[in-house]
């Protein structure tokens, strides 16, 4: 060994620990800086956020992230504009360039990715207890810049001068119930974090400090119980806007092309539709288009897609099915002249054009019916061939026809498209195919998801023309409907459309709408009633399993004359007021427009406040609200009038009826259980 050796060795020894030991002390002067920095910041925003705690706000600061063992979230607040997760920042030389952020000349989006994906987990925990995903919202504050605003991956990026503003912008969008279960469910999401000593020497054990979790403010069959009694209270347009725990994973799920939700009357198909509206135009680029039969629901539906998602909402295009396609053939420049009731002469004259040995005339000499088959059977499917007619099976229509009566029915259907293209006009359908064509020629783009509102009640050829629209694409198509409600004739199969929702379907089999007696008295009316569902198949419709209430029995008054019947229409009208019942949760429903004309001069000449649905907007109002069953589709009222109904329509209809008056009464019978649903609280039918 030579000399010297040993204390080189020793010197070399001592000189490793010291670098390391340097090391370890840039890494900890580092860590403190930066925790410091982080200190500093999240005291500035605490200090902030400090008056929000006086409207109403609960701020939960340092809590645990969830299935973290070190983890924090800075700041977690449930309050009236909705729940947020507040990330304090206070990075140098931030910019954000074309939707990503960067730190110098660094792309740092990804350090976003965390607490983007805590705000997906939040929303579906909330979702659990009746939360909106829209009411969900992930920020993070710069506390150290200035007019910073931007979105990026669903963070809100904004600056510490903008926080405050940002945080209580929506408004007092929550009820004090919903705010309570949102707080009792983060509460338990986001534990308090628990400090652990640290101490100095390393090798002392630090000690264990258990993890104390404060309990839920109150429990969830207490909340439920809360919820219903505090939702029910107020005006009928709340309600409808109302997402149940059940409902809201619906509202979210995805799937991996076209679906239907389905479920009978009740069950929440609409406001589930309204939601996932909302929720698709929040996860996904582009526009969402809402479309119904009824041109009166999707007013109603912008309404409330206005208070229950401002956010959103200039994302979500309402519109009836009509209206979408003649928007569309009026952007495009497609001539067309709609006329509808030059068509109807047309008809007319076509019908007796066949003259006085019409066949069709002796099977039945009602021109409705016959009308019926031409637009619903055949124009809503564009067949243009008869032998494309001579092989359908005519899914809805309850009377057979033979091949000669269906050379007759195109001879009919073949001089009214001579008597249209002569006077250069179009009728509805035509409509429709005239759009359907356009889009074949030119796809429309802009649109990420189409959701039909009452798709039982679409034809063949407007499913064909929306699928055309979105495709096969994940969560594009979404149908929402139910068989037992299809109030027009005739019907389609989502095959003849070439659409395919195997294995996307979904059934909704709790009721929180009706009563149990006024559902139970409605459902008697469409009892082993047998309809062809779109899927296919004969069905004798989905039955629910709970019914969440009970309530008073339907009343039924008979009336020997409609004078009669008119003034104690006007009498129940005026008792239900003083009972407390607000006048716009009232519906009066009819079967026909001419009663709703009626029913208006009553209610005018007793001093009773009114609005007609074709002019409802979704608006809360205190008028009594009024007009057919039809235009009531997807609408709910606490108390529902059902009047001038024919006493025919609660008689039993024979079994082996097969004529085109049993398929007319069907029909009816199916309007007036829509009419009777419609009822939240209570029911009164009016026979006369």
């Amino acid at each position: 060994m030579r000399a010297g050796h040993s204390a080189d060795s020793e010197a070399a020894k001592y000189r490793a620990q010291a670098e390391q030991a340097d090391y370890v002390a840039r890494t900890a002067r580092q860590m403190a800086s930066n925790y410091a920095a982080a200190a500093a910041s999240e005291k500035w925003l605490g200090r902030l956020l400090e008056p929000l705690a006086e409207r109403g706000y609960t701020i939960l600061a340092d809590r645990k992230w969830p299935n973290s063992r070190k983890a924090q979230v800075d700041f977690v607040l449930v309050g009236p504009s909705g729940i947020y997760i507040v990330d304090a920042k206070s990075w140098a030389d931030v910019t954000i360039e074309s939707g990503r952020i960067f730190q110098g000349q660094d792309d740092v989006t990804d350090r976003l990715d965390d607490i983007a994906s805590l705000g997906t987990l939040t929303e579906e925990v909330l979702a659990d207890v009746g939360v909106a995903p829209g009411e969900v919202h992930v920020v993070a504050v710069f506390t150290n810049r200035r007019e910073l605003k931007a979105r990026i991956n669903g963070v809100d990026v904004v600056g510490g001068d903008a926080a405050l503003t940002h945080l209580i912008s929506p408004g007092d969008r929550l009820e004090p119930d919903t705010v309570a279960r949102a707080l009792a469910a983060v509460e338990e999401l986001f534990p308090i974090y628990a400090m652990r000593d640290q101490p100095t020497e390393l090798t002392l054990p630090a000690p264990v400090v258990p993890i104390t979790q404060q309990d839920a403010l109150i429990s969830i069959e207490e909340i439920e119980g809360a919820l219903w009694a505090n939702i029910l209270a107020k005006p009928i347009e709340e309600w409808m806007s109302y997402l149940h725990p059940d409902q809201a994973r619906l509202a979210r799920r995805s799937f991996n092309g076209p679906s239907r939700i389905r479920g009978a009357a009740g069950t929440g198909k609409t406001v589930v539709a309204l939601h996932r509206a909302a929720y698709i135009a929040r996860t996904r680029p582009g526009k969402i288009l809402v479309t119904t039969y009824v041109r009166t629901l999707p007013n109603v539906l912008s309404a409330l897609m206005q208070r229950m998602s401002p956010g959103i909402a200039d994302r979500v295009e309402f519109t009836g099915i009509f209206g979408f396609a003649l928007d569309l053939l009026k952007a495009r420049g497609v001539p067309h002249r709609l006329a509808p009731e030059k068509a109807d002469q047309a008809f007319t004259r076509a019908w007796k054009g066949m003259g006085q040995a019409n066949p069709l005339a002796r099977i039945d000499g009602d021109i409705t019916y016959w009308k019926d088959e031409v637009l619903s059977v055949i124009k809503g499917r564009g067949l243009t061939h008869f032998e494309q007619y001579a092989m359908l099976p005519r899914v809805g229509r309850r009377r057979g026809l033979t091949a000669e009566n269906r050379i007759a029915v195109w001879s009919l259907y073949t001089a009214y498209d001579a008597a249209l293209r002569a006077q250069g006009i179009t009728d509805f359908a035509d409509i429709i195919l005239l759009a359907e064509q356009s889009l074949k020629k030119k796809p429309l783009e802009g649109y990420s998801a189409v959701i039909v509102d009452e798709a039982q009640d679409m034809t063949c050829a407007m499913i064909r023309m929306l699928h055309s629209i979105v495709g096969d694409e994940p969560d594009g198509l979404n149908l929402v409907g139910d068989g037992q409600q299809t109030i027009y004739p005739g019907g389609y199969s989502l095959a003849e459309a070439n659409v395919s929702i195997a294995g996307r379907g979904v059934v909704l089999s709790r009721n929180y709408r009706n009563t149990a007696e006024i559902l139970q008295f409605a459902s008697q009316l469409v009892e082993g009633d047998e309809f062809y569902d779109i899927e296919g198949a004969a069905a004798q419709g989905d039955k629910p399993v709970e019914v969440m209430r009970h309530g008073p029995a339907p009343v039924v008054d008979r009336f020997p004359s409609r004078a009669r019947h008119d003034s104690s229409l006007v009498e129940h009208v005026k008792g239900l007021i003083s009972s407390g019942t607000r006048p716009g949760d009232i519906g009066i429903l009819t079967h026909t427009k001419y009663a709703v004309t009626d029913v208006c001069a009553r209610l005018t000449n007793a001093g009773i406040k009114w609005v007609d649905l074709l002019n409802y907007d979704g608006t809360p109002t205190d008028a009594v609200k009024i007009g057919t069953i039809k235009r009531a589709k997807g609408l709910e009222f606490k108390q529902v009038l059902v009047v001038r109904t024919p006493s025919r329509l609660l008689q039993a209809l024979p079994a082996d009826d097969v004529t085109s008056d049993s398929e007319r009464s069907e029909l009816d019978r199916r309007e007036l259980y829509v009419a009777m649903t419609r009822a939240r609280d209570g029911l009164w039918v009016g026979v006369a």
